[in-house]
């Protein structure tokens, strides 16, 4: 970790003053800290203390017009390699889950284009309590990391899960997360489509299809791996998020199209998303019922649109563009097809007859304009961490 740098933000709690011992286990490792120090946590920890051990300022104030003309928030939130917040307090998660700034802590952290690792540290109750459980939930899609809290005897006389984690552990977390710097694909941006989407035809019924969702998050959790930052569009599955992800949740096919425009740039797309090609052109109100007469209500379809060919003739078009295609019969011939038609770069094909959608193995082809290449059956992850090998090669060639 010598020569990385973190952004420690100090919340208020009994715990702050093992943010002492962080800082001086980082600089045994070469790690440089810069610290914010909220207006809470200087009432455990003193400005001089933390000073003194960061060899540098302490940031408290949003509107000081001294920092603001040294280093803007802005700056500060995202020169470090890593921001971690020790103790992260049940306030400090509530605002950036909900996207609130009122002080210097929360807007570095909304501000911030780096990974947020925290630390939590609260009364058992606090953190069991029903706000606390959604805060983290969608700070885990949004891809915050944690490490804690861990079990034992509060401050409070209280025994439970709510202790901040030990300095070492946050060290070994920090390590943990700067890993994935410095991969093959260290400043590319990746967006991953995966997953069905739901066309409603009434409030209790819709249109879709059998995709798992798995090969999806396998490459998402490969990219992040690689050193992207990796955004997963997902539609309605039931997955646990890969670590180090920014998992966005949708459930139509338009819903989609919207979230992945709005993460462009890109640098890589990969579309393996199975996306219904038609919706109802209506969805009642109500539920559709039986009335008697043994009349089937005609369904009107309408044609959902083409996310991959969009985002392959986009203005922002991602420099690689990847698609799937899921065939019953003449797998390469409808996959080569398909890739010219819809202007993608590369084709990942496969013969889903049999047990694929749902299976956690797969065989695919991958098609691009001047190859087709036959894998053989693997696991979906092994399929993933391939398709992210030809990825870097094509991108280190590029540049060669």
């Amino acid at each position: 970790m010598r020569g990385k740098s973190v952004l420690l933000i100090i919340g208020g709690g009994i715990a702050a003053y093992k943010s002492l011992d962080l800082i001086r286990r980082l600089a045994e490792r070469g790690v440089k800290t810069r610290a914010i120090l909220t207006r809470a946590g200087a009432e455990f920890v003193t400005p001089l203390s933390v000073s003194a051990l960061t060899a540098d300022k302490v940031y408290c104030e949003l509107f000081s017009l001294t920092d603001e003309s040294e280093m803007g928030h802005i700056e500060l939130s995202r020169a470090a390699d890593l921001v971690v917040v020790a103790p992260a307090t049940a306030d400090l998660m509530g605002k950036l889950a909900a996207g609130l700034a009122n002080d210097l802590a929360s807007t570095a952290l909304l501000a911030t284009d780096k990974r947020i690792l925290m630390a939590p540290a609260m009364n058992v109750r606090m953190w069991q309590s029903p706000s606390v459980c959604r805060s983290t939930e969608t700070l885990a899609r949004d891809g915050v990391l944690f490490v804690g809290p861990n079990d034992g005897e509060m401050a409070c006389g209280e025994f439970g899960p709510g202790r901040m984690a030990e300095p070492l552990e946050i060290v070994a977390a920090i390590e943990q997360a700067l890993k994935i710097r410095g991969g093959a694909l260290d400043g590319f941006k990746a967006l991953v489509t995966a997953g069905p989407t739901q066309e409603p035809l009434d409030p209790v019924r819709f249109l879709a299809n059998r995709s798992s969702g798995k090969q999806g998050y396998a490459i998402a959790d490969a990219l992040a791996g690689a050193g992207a930052d990796t955004v997963l569009v997902s539609g309605p599955v039931e997955i646990a998020p890969p670590p180090h992800v920014k998992l966005v949740k949708v459930t139509t096919a338009r819903e989609m199209l919207a979230a992945c425009e709005a993460e462009l740039p890109a640098d890589i797309a990969v579309m393996s998303a199975a996306v219904a090609d038609w919706r109802p052109d209506i969805a009642a109100n109500n539920k559709i019922k039986k009335n008697g007469d043994h009349q089937v209500p005609t369904i009107r379809l309408m044609e959902n649109p083409d996310i991959l060919a969009l985002l392959a003739a986009h203005k922002s078009r991602p420099r690689l563009v990847v698609g799937f295609a899921a065939e019953t019969d003449d797998v390469l011939p409808h996959a080569a097809a398909k890739r010219t038609r819809k202007g993608a770069d590369w084709i990942v094909a496969n013969d889903v007859s049999g047990n694929v959608m749902g299976g956690d193995r797969n065989q695919v082809h991958l098609i691009t304009a001047s190859s087709q290449d036959s894998w053989p059956e693997m696991s979906k992850a092994d399929v993933a961490r391939r398709l992210v090998q030809h990825i870097t090669q094509h991108f280190q060639g590029t540049a060669s």
